[in-house]
């Protein structure tokens, strides 16, 4: 007998919402997360190596590269090497896009 998580998962495959749903929930997600909030509030003022990012909320390198990965799969980061430097930068034509992706899910006109 199928146990109730097991249920559960199986109804959530069956019935998993349209990609441009799941696309907004992951950056949303991505968004909900105060460190990240911070390290996109210093990417939109221009670019910062990883180093600087972690000087600025005061975590662990690793930590740091966690949350830049998460919105990196999120599509609002970018990253480029410079050497040993990875360079981080704030995605604004993605940002831009789901902006008015959503607009337009909620039927809200862009301005």
């Amino acid at each position: 007998m199928p146990t109730p998580a097991r249920i559960r998962s199986t109804i959530a495959t069956i019935a998993a919402p349209p990609e441009d749903l799941r696309q907004a929930a992951l950056v949303h997600k991505a968004l909900s997360d105060p460190t990240r909030l911070r390290l996109l509030i210093r990417l939109a003022e221009g670019e910062a190596s990883v180093s600087e990012l972690v000087a600025l909320v005061d975590l662990s390198q690793p930590l740091v590269s966690w949350h830049l990965r998460r919105l990196r799969v999120a599509g609002v980061v970018r990253t480029r090497r410079a050497g040993r430097e990875v360079i981080c930068s704030l995605d604004r034509e993605a940002l831009g896009d789901l902006h008015a992706k959503e607009h337009a899910m909620l039927g809200i006109p862009v301005r």
